[in-house]
């Protein structure tokens, strides 16, 4: 690759030259450069992590609807609560008996 052209290739420095030696096989096998080799098997590893992630998030949230769900026993809480803010509401809005306007 010309140092001249607007791409510039990646400096592909290995201390342990087994290591090199072994992913330049791995890339002529694959039919690649060493630099789209290396590339590819790292976007490879972080989409394998995301997927790892959202597949965990997924059955956390799966996890946490059938806890609140197990949790209700039947019961609707938000309308629990609606009436006692009702019944609060009610009870400020009556008139104070006793006091002087």
């Amino acid at each position: 690759m010309s140092d001249s052209g607007a791409t510039k290739a990646m400096n592909l420095r290995f201390p342990d030259p087994a290591q090199r030696a072994a992913i330049a096989a791995a890339a002529k096998q694959a039919g690649v450069s060493m630099q789209e080799y290396i590339l590819s098997a790292a976007y490879d590893r972080a989409t394998a992590v995301e997927r790892r992630f959202l597949d965990g998030f997924k059955a956390s949230m799966a996890r946490s609807g059938a806890a609140f769900a197990s949790e209700s026993g039947g019961a609707d809480p938000a309308a629990e609560q609606r009436d006692a803010e009702r019944e609060a509401l009610r009870e400020l809005e009556r008139p104070e008996r006793g006091h002087a306007a």
